[in-house]
């Protein structure tokens, strides 16, 4: 009989692979036990309410869903993550997001804010807020989730959306005045604001007011439902206003347009007639006011509430219940994230003095109103 001595690894070393392999095959096992029991969980559709800020991530888009690249700070990657850390969706889920049906109701670009954003999936019945917060940043809420319909999508059960745009007041100095952050707004330049924002409501053609859209393309056509403007008020030393727009539908940079070129006819630069004008065929260079005072304020599904609403199963997608924390997630993130970086970036004096070459204002203040002809 031979004697196995210090010299003779191969037999530790047969049975430490042997202990690896089980190890591994126990650790394979346990992961797939783990991802059977989150498929199993009953799973209803839902929709989420979210807020969050829009400076520190690139924002909610369709697009993300299709081109997705995991490595980017997204709002949905975020969500997505923490869902998916809470065990509340499963790897399959996380890796391609249709399996658990999810969907935005509006589109946010880039630096826009959302106060009342909404998002419909599956998720399992007793999935809570707080378990998805625990692994968000807090710069992005969940704050209700409410069984909805089988059927529902929160994009295209969606009537109309709320938007609101915070600009300082001295984006209204008249061109002869000097810009400055101790401007104050009169009663009289207010209410030329609120005339102006008059025009836009009903249907109109916007193929001006967006990009790479031809005019006798039908989907240039939108409603405007309302188009009002708030009372100032101060936010440290700057005066601001709050224009808010509610519409069935907006398209790529249409709010931030209709904006510009408010502000371009209560400064004199051009007319009221200039909106009418740019619904027509022709091609006006239409100014875009910068993106950072965007929030989406709410959006509407007053149809489906008012036919699955108090059938017994279903809630009331309208959210009141959540006012306060909506107002208080403005208060500490979005309000002083708009006027910090305004202050920074200075992108409304530069806009008003021509300097901001994207908005066109340049070249409005040059030639005294809109280009003809000119493709934005």
């Amino acid at each position: 009989m031979s004697e196995i001595t210090a010299l003779d690894p191969v037999v530790n070393v047969d049975i430490d692979k042997k202990r690896s392999l089980v190890d591994e095959s126990q650790i394979g096992e346990e992961a797939k036990r783990a991802r059977v029991e989150i498929e199993r969980v009953k799973k209803r559709k839902v929709a989420m309410l979210l807020c969050y800020s829009g400076q520190v991530f690139i924002n909610l888009n369709s697009i993300y869903l299709i081109y997705r690249n995991p490595g980017m700070q997204t709002i949905e990657e975020e969500l997505i993550n923490s869902m998916l850390k809470a065990e509340l969706i499963s790897e399959e889920a996380f890796t391609t997001p249709q399996q658990m049906q999810f969907q935005r109701a509006a589109r946010t670009d880039k630096g826009v804010s959302a106060a009342r954003q909404v998002v419909s999936l599956k998720l399992p019945e007793k999935a809570k807020v707080e378990e998805i917060n625990e692994h968000l940043p807090e710069q992005i809420r969940a704050l209700g989730i409410k069984r909805t319909t089988k059927g529902f999508n929160s994009k295209s059960s969606c009537d109309a959306r709320t938007y609101s745009y915070m600009l300082p007041t001295f984006s209204f100095t008249p061109p002869e005045q000097e810009i400055s952050e101790a401007f104050r707004v009169t009663p009289e330049i207010l209410e030329e604001v609120r005339t102006t924002l008059k025009i836009f409501e009903g249907t109109h053609n916007f193929h001006n007011f967006t990009s790479r859209k031809k005019p006798l393309d039908p989907s240039a056509n939108r409603y405007i439902m309302s188009f009002c403007c708030e009372e100032p008020f101060l936010c440290g030393d700057i005066e601001f206003v709050v224009l808010k727009v509610k519409g069935q539908s907006f398209m790529l940079h249409q709010i931030r347009k209709m904006v510009g070129v408010v502000i371009a006819v209560v400064r004199g630069l051009t007319t009221k007639e200039t909106i009418i004008r740019a619904w027509n065929t022709d091609r006006l260079d239409i100014p875009v006011a910068p993106g950072l005072g965007l929030v989406l304020e709410e959006v509407h599904y007053d149809r489906y509430n008012q036919k699955f609403g108090k059938d017994g199963i279903h809630e009331v997608l309208s959210w009141q219940e959540f006012d306060k924390d909506v107002k208080d997630f403005k208060e500490k993130f979005i309000h002083p994230s708009i006027l910090e970086t305004e202050i920074q970036e200075k992108s409304y004096p530069l806009m008003l003095k021509g300097q901001y070459t994207s908005t066109l204002f340049g070249r409005w203040i040059i030639h005294k109103g809109p280009l003809q002809e000119i493709v934005v």
